[in-house]
């Protein structure tokens, strides 16, 4: 039932016309969604969350447009496609991990917060150094992610131009990067969220269209698939059993341990996904919107299984991994065969729609990262941490100084018609600034990183937020003693060793595929670092709260439970 003809490359002449004029409606659509919702507002509440006036359906569908990244349209289904039961492994971290995300997070994160998460800890820890240190790693999280996705970006339209030169990638990574600076600083999160609506349902549309396609090739014989994938794998029944690319010794399984472990846990400490929960008005709200998420989620990764097998069924996986090492174009050359194959106009349609959709992902995702990464800079960093106190925190060590010598009965008013208004100007100025600057630095990092699979990417940024921010929000809001010297050293704790171990990993050097390939200077053995970095947030986070100087305060720590549980007080 596999194809007889000849492996796939990307489309030429005037099919080829027809792939690029569609990645141009790609563009060109977004940047109208982009300038109309820009227009619709400028107060920080509108570029940071939207206005809060999205529906849960609206929200749910923006939360799965965030989630479902390059990581999972090219990234997990390249996996499959390579290393068959091992990569649907992969998968099942990215679905389960929304569950910590509803029981824990959603409706606690949308009462006790307003921007981002430090705006959380801030409630309860007011401390400007709690609040850099938060911000900081949120931008170093953010980063992480954002190279995935534009790696993603250059593999597809490297393929698409029926190139693999370094100099087609590289260009297209520049021009992502432009975009998505454009996207942020023109549309903030609303122009954001419609965006990630809009790709969110031609993503899961295009995965239906490609999947009955494929249910209609093998005539619904899923055993079938399942056997031509193993016969074309190149290894034979160990595709369809573990320890294909994780099992080859006692390291690989650790290091798939360790990655599983930053796939769950990682999620609920994603910026981008936090600050999602402050784009809908109420806490029911947003833990509908993660119900509708886990739907949505849930049935994309399915068919994901579905397209990996298919890709290695109909296409090979040597084949898969000539055009792209790490897999990442086993989908659109899946649509490029069932469409009819090479040559064909079909064939050449599917192909050019699905990467089109493909493209609309990375766009999309981008977006939301860059705006979670410039939030993070600006609200927490520059007027949280560095200009004095953040708004709302009464009391703050930190804020103490001209702005409590003045009598109440002056700030009132002024403070929240008058300077208030200005100050959140300069702070959104800020963050369209640090925008432009964080996507320059995702630039130059993801032009070193070219050669590595996307999703494995994602489980790095995943390792770091489960390192770094989970624990200080855990703690925060579940452990009554906890200090702010606590969340500091959590921060840290998590976030310093993840990168050092990182660095010092094969992942930076000493292979192939590795950032330095002529290098070798690693002594961490795995790839992931989530297995060592994890618990020692955690551990560090308990051992800053027993030595802090200073004791929890008991009614901060009311004010925070009361708020988070029952909405009491929440913007």
């Amino acid at each position: 039932m596999r194809t007889s003809t000849p492996p796939p490359v990307a489309p030429a002449g005037d099919h080829h016309a027809l792939a690029v004029v569609l990645f141009a409606v790609v563009v060109l659509v977004t940047l109208g969604i982009t300038f109309w919702a820009g227009r619709r507002g400028s107060a920080a509440e509108d570029f940071y969350a939207g206005g809060r006036d999205f529906t849960p359906l609206q929200n749910g569908f923006a939360l799965s447009g965030d989630y479902l990244s390059a990581a999972s349209f090219l990234g997990v289904a390249g996996l499959i496609a390579l290393y068959g039961y091992d990569g649907v492994l992969y998968s099942i971290g990215f679905l389960v991990a929304w569950l910590v995300v509803l029981m824990l997070v959603a409706e606690l994160v949308r009462n006790a917060g307003r921007y981002t998460l430090a705006d959380v800890l801030a409630l309860r820890l007011r401390r400007r150094k709690v609040r850099a240190a938060a911000g900081g790693a949120s931008v170093v999280v953010t980063l992480f992610y954002l190279v995935a996705q534009m790696v993603g970006a250059g593999s597809l339209v490297a393929l698409l131009l029926g190139t693999n030169s370094a100099q087609a990638r590289t260009w297209t990574i520049v021009a992502v990067g432009g975009l998505m600076i454009v996207y942020v600083t023109i549309g903030g999160m609303r122009a954001t969220t419609w965006i990630q609506i809009v790709k969110a349902f031609m993503l899961v549309a295009g995965s239906v269209v490609l999947t009955v396609l494929l249910v209609v090739r093998f005539h619904g014989d899923v055993a079938e698939l399942m056997r031509q994938a193993a016969q074309h794998s190149g290894a034979g029944q160990r595709y369809l059993e573990p320890g294909l690319k994780y099992g080859k010794s006692f390291t690989s399984r650790l290091d798939f341990f360790s990655l599983g472990l930053a796939l769950v846990l990682g999620t609920a400490g994603l910026p981008h996904i936090l600050s999602r929960f402050y784009t809908v008005p109420t806490a029911r709200a947003a833990r509908r919107s993660t119900m509708w998420a886990i739907g949505l989620v849930g049935g994309f990764y399915l068919m994901a299984i579905a397209l990996g097998l298919g890709a290695t069924a109909l296409i090979g996986s040597a084949e898969v991994r000539q055009a792209n090492s790490a897999g990442n174009t086993a989908v659109p050359l899946l649509a490029l065969v069932l469409g009819g194959g090479n040559g064909s106009t079909g064939g050449v349609v599917l192909f050019a729609l699905i990467s089109a959709i493909a493209f609309a992902t990375i766009l999309a995702v981008v977006a939301g990262l860059t705006l979670a990464s410039s939030a993070a800079f600006a609200h927490d960093i520059w007027a949280g941490a560095w200009r004095g106190r953040p708004r709302g925190s009464r009391g703050s060590r930190g804020g103490r100084g001209r702005s409590a010598a003045v009598p109440a009965s002056r700030r009132s008013r002024r403070g929240a018609d008058g300077a208030s208004a200005v100050a959140e100007h300069k702070e959104v100025l800020v963050a369209r600034i640090a925008a432009v600057g964080i996507g320059a630095v995702a630039i130059v990092l993801s032009l070193f990183a070219q050669q590595l699979n996307v999703a494995f990417l994602v489980g790095l940024a995943f390792a770091v937020a489960a390192s770094a921010n989970l624990p200080v929000l855990l703690y925060s809001l579940f452990w009554r003693r906890f200090t702010a010297r606590g969340a500091v050293w959590a921060v840290y704790g998590g976030l310093v060793p993840a990168v050092v171990l990182v660095a010092f990993s094969p992942v930076v050097s000493g292979t192939k595929v590795a950032l330095f390939p002529g290098m070798d200077f690693h002594w961490f053995p795995l790839e992931n670092p989530g297995i060592v970095s994890i618990p020692l947030g955690f551990l560090a986070g308990w051992i800053g709260t027993l030595t802090s100087p200073e004791p929890a305060d008991p009614d901060r720590y009311a004010e925070l439970e009361v708020r988070s549980l029952t909405g009491a007080g929440a913007v």
